[in-house]
């Protein structure tokens, strides 16, 4: 149709052309006019074929859309089918379910009620029984009922009968009271006291039997043990005992000596003193100084010092800080070398360095004039022996008895008693609960819970109550005395009481009246049980209680 349009538009064109080349006079021999048409033609020609084009092209997208909309309105057709026909399905389908819920709704409303039927009826059925158990119950009630009420009649009837019988008793008791007060001259009372004094006086006996056998039988094989053990033990200990004191003599070369340590204007003493802490007292003492000092390492510090500077003739400020520094590290070394010395002749073996070098501070250490370090080592000895005899660790024992005292190497530094400043360092340094608890009731301060533990309180009673180890200030002994003697004389019956042997002997005088010879033996042990709990004291207190009847008269 394209091609059509263009031949006949470019028909209509040459047509138009030739016309008017016939009736236009003829142009030039060249041919220019004729040339110029033929373009003006051909451009036509190409104009109409592209506006045909555009045309046929137009024709074209509008008939496709035309034929687009037929196909959407024939698709919304169909859809439109379709939607109507899944509504009524789904309508139909609601309706098949509904009827189906109704139906089960139905059935299962039956089934409940049968069920709530059931039930009701089992229920009506066990209230009948329980009904019917209730009647046989109340019948069995009233029976029973009944059944006590005639007994508490009886019973009161017997009641009356007793009662008339026990009124008749009491007054023929009461008969037989008076008659024998009558016949025998006392009265109730004074027959109770008979014999409450008479079953008293039986007990008292038989308790003091009891108490003399006892005490005969442990004795005897508790000395016989005892002195076993402790003869074996002292005489495989050969530990010495150093006797200090808290004063050091330093002995000069000459009196003119005492001026240098002076010093101008005192400025030498005050030095020495300000570095060592210890007193130094210069007096009519021919060719001597007293050092003195609670602290025996500081008052060590301070000997060694002076003997250097003495022996170097060189006494000034300088000189002296140079020697206190060089005498506090041969202190600090003896101090080691006495720890290690000392564990080595008890033969204890990987303790701590720290405690080592606690130990070696008990060198300085006394304690009743007793040097600590050496009653260290005699108790750890005497543990060891004892602990061989009675089947003991041997090894443990040792340790235990090196340790026990450890806590005097720092308690005038800390606070608390030397027993729980042991019981701390122990723990600290990771010793064994043996060794901790021989620290902690070796006085008592707690409850001995293993056999080495008795061990260490025994050889440290042993070391030193032994005569020599030890040395009391008067006042001490004094009190001690007086407190044994005042605790014997708080007994009823005492009627004097003489300590005696520095207070290992108490002596009680009892009058006779009053304390019979059973009496003395139960005295004895109450005085001695007293003692034990309200004195401290070293060793044992023997208590003789004495019983002396005299019976005087005079020729006229």
């Amino acid at each position: 149709m394209r091609l059509e349009a263009i031949l006949q538009g470019s028909v209509i064109l040459y047509g138009a052309q030739a016309g008017m080349n016939a009736s236009a006079p003829a142009k030039g021999t060249d041919g220019l006019p004729t040339v110029a048409w033929i373009v003006i033609l051909l451009a036509a020609v190409v104009i109409s074929a592209v506006v045909s084009a555009l045309v046929a092209s137009k024709n074209a997208s509008k008939s496709a859309v035309e034929k687009q909309i037929e196909l959407e309105k024939s698709t919304v057709g169909t859809a439109e089918e379709r939607a109507k026909k899944i509504v009524e399905e789904g309508q139909k389908a609601a309706e098949e379910a509904k009827r189906e819920a109704l139906l089960e709704a139905k059935e299962e409303n039956i089934r409940h009620k049968n069920e709530a039927e059931k039930e009701i009826k089992d229920h009506r059925a066990e209230v009948q029984r329980y009904e019917k158990r209730v009647l046989q119950k109340e019948e069995t009630l009233d029976k029973k009922m009944e059944a006590l009420e005639k007994k508490e009649t009886k019973l009161g009837e017997d009641e009356q009968i007793l009662a008339n019988k026990i009124a008749e008793a009491e007054e023929t008791k009461q008969k037989e009271l008076e008659e024998l007060e009558r016949i025998s001259g006392l009265t109730l009372e004074q027959a109770k006291e008979i014999l409450l004094k008479s079953v008293e006086n039986e007990v008292k006996h038989d308790t003091a039997v009891m108490i003399k056998e006892a005490e005969a039988a442990a004795k005897e094989e508790a000395d016989k043990r005892a002195q076993d053990l402790l003869v074996t033990a002292i005489q495989r200990c050969a530990a010495d005992s150093v006797a200090e004191s808290t004063i050091s003599v330093v002995q000069l070369p000459n009196d003119e000596m005492k001026g240098r340590i002076i010093g101008r204007e005192g400025r030498n003493i005050r030095s020495l003193e300000t570095l060592t802490g210890v007193d130094l007292i210069i007096d009519d003492t021919p060719e001597a100084v007293v050092l003195s000092a609670l602290d025996p390492i500081r008052r060590e510090v301070a000997r060694i010092t002076l003997e250097k500077l003495i022996a170097d003739g060189r006494i000034h400020p300088a000189k002296i800080e140079e020697m206190v520094a060089k005498a506090q590290k041969e202190v600090e070394t003896e101090i080691r070398e006495a720890g290690e010395e000392a564990a080595l002749e008890a033969g204890v073996h990987g303790l701590n360095p720290e405690l080592i070098r606690l130990l070696g501070k008990m060198k300085f250490r006394t304690s009743y004039g007793q040097n600590a370090l050496k009653h260290s080592v005699e108790v750890a000895i005497l543990c060891g022996l004892l602990a061989s005899e009675v089947g003991c660790d041997v090894r443990m024992a040792k340790r235990a008895g090196l340790l026990h005292d450890i806590g005097k190497s720092v308690d005038h530094e800390m606070e608390g008693t030397h027993v729980q400043i042991g019981v701390e360092l122990c723990k600290k340094y990771k010793e064994s609960p043996i060794v901790i608890n021989a620290v902690a009731s070796h006085h008592g301060d707690e409850e001995a819970r293993y056999s080495i533990s008795w061990l260490v309180q025994a050889a440290d009673t042993i070391s030193a109550a032994r005569p020599g180890a030890r040395r009391e200030t008067l006042v001490t002994y004094t009190n001690r005395i007086t407190q044994i003697e005042d605790i014997a004389n708080s007994f009823k019956g005492v009627e004097n009481s003489f300590a005696i042997q520095a207070g290992r002997e108490v002596r009680v005088m009892v009058t006779p009246d009053q304390v019979s010879d059973d009496d003395m033996v139960i005295m004895a042990h109450d005085i001695a049980k007293k003692i034990e709990d309200t004195v401290a004291y070293p060793g044992q207190v023997k208590v003789s209680v004495i019983r002396e009847s005299r019976a005087t008269d005079y020729a006229k």
